[in-house]
């Protein structure tokens, strides 16, 4: 039987390879910092390029203090739990978590994942069923789009940021039990930020909950760090709050609920990846707290992260690279064509800058783009040096 299907699956490889979609992966052999070494894959010989595609906002995936951390946990809590959280995988540095970033972000109560994927998938199902409504924003990440399929709930979309066309799908749903948000804090192919209030606004007129996966904004948007609903000042307004310790928050692993305490204790008895899954490693339970520790004095990092994005923007755009408008540190660079995209992602690592082109089915086709991630680990020179590639490599294409 394989056989018939591997020469489907060679065809249907080559047709992506052919239409310039082919997602490779590059191999780095260091910490991921502002700087990695590349194995392979068209890297400059002695394989150093500055890191521009991590998530790695507040330089911390690398820090020695949240190194230092993990490794105190390893001794003291060991390596895995082997076991779901309600049989024999709860220790009290999970607890510990949980109770910090509740305070963190202003919430009732928290509950952690494996991944904000998992948080993301476990929450539609537990919280909505055939009578009730999902209103989600177009441009919602995949694990929403995903999780919001698992459940039995009626489904309304949105255009992107559009309340005009939210309050329309809000009074469709008026006969719906239970009426739910749903909407990224922070859309991770384009930068924008959501209208929370006016998201706000809307759910307390229309009697429905408002959620918002912050993933690309904790720990450093807003005044202390508190993702979009501190940058709004819609923090006691927003019902669920979903996200993720992979980004900002250390880097590694991990996401987690935020939100009222009726709604973690019910995810807590019926949410299946957090009934079926194993518990969230200690190592990175503890180092996730450790970056808590830091981010109550990371005001100089979240500064020299907004003082990178903003020179890396205005430099582009004077050099003539069309670039989404916006403040946030996801500055894509449009470019169009996917195979043009994936070239000038080559060229930019022949010049020692690691970039990624983004293509269909992660963007719209036709939208391909360079999406470059500044963080608070660059110097101004890095980024100085990334402007001097992209104009380089434009000139090379």
């Amino acid at each position: 039987m394989f056989t018939s299907v591997r020469d489907d699956l060679r065809t249907t490889l080559d047709e992506i390879r052919d239409a310039g979609l082919f997602k490779p992966e590059r191999v780095i052999s260091t910490p991921q910092n502002a700087s990695v070494a590349v194995t392979a894959g068209g890297a400059p010989a002695g394989g150093d390029v500055l890191n521009f595609c991590a998530n790695n906002y507040l330089g911390l995936a690398d820090h020695p203090e949240v190194v230092a951390a993990a490794k105190d946990a390893l001794d003291r809590w060991g390596y895995g739990m082997a076991s779901v959280r309600f049989i024999c995988g709860t220790q009290e540095i999970h607890k510990e978590l949980e109770q910090r970033l509740s305070a963190f972000l202003g919430q009732e109560d928290t509950i952690l994942y494996s991944s904000c994927f998992d948080a993301n998938g476990g929450v539609f199902e537990t919280l909505l069923g055939a009578e009730d409504a999902v209103i989600s924003d177009a441009l919602n990440h995949a694990s929403i789009i995903d999780g919001i399929r698992l459940s039995k709930a009626r489904r309304l979309r949105y255009a992107n940021r559009d309340l005009a066309e939210l309050e329309t799908r809000l009074k469709e749903s008026q006969d719906a039990r239970r009426r739910l948000i749903v909407t990224d804090g922070v859309f991770s192919m384009d930068g924008y930020v959501a209208p929370l209030a006016e998201i706000c606004d809307l759910a307390d007129r229309y009697d429905a909950m408002v959620m918002v996966d912050d993933s690309h904004a904790v720990g450093f948007v807003g005044p202390n760090g508190r993702g979009t609903p501190e940058l709004h000042g819609v923090m006691d307004r927003v019902d669920i709050l979903t996200g993720t310790l992979g980004k900002a928050l250390g880097g590694a692993s991990g996401g987690y609920v935020a939100a009222r305490a009726e709604i973690v204790a019910l995810l807590r008895q019926r949410s299946r990846p957090y009934l079926f899954s194993n518990s969230l490693a200690p190592v990175i339970a503890a180092a996730s707290i450790k970056v808590l520790d830091l981010l109550e004095s990371a005001g100089e990092l979240r500064d020299r992260l907004n003082a990178n994005t903003a020179l890396f923007r205005s430099r582009m755009t004077e050099e003539g690279f069309d670039v989404l408008p916006g403040d946030h540190a996801i500055a894509p660079v449009m470019i169009g064509d996917a195979a043009e995209a994936g070239r000038m992602a080559e060229l930019l690592l022949e010049r020692g800058v690691y970039v990624i082109g983004f293509s269909y089915p992660v963007v719209p086709m036709g939208a391909a783009r360079i999406r470059v991630q500044l963080s608070a680990a660059h110097s101004e020179g890095d980024v100085l040096e990334a402007v001097s590639a992209f104009v380089a490599a434009r000139a090379s294409l």
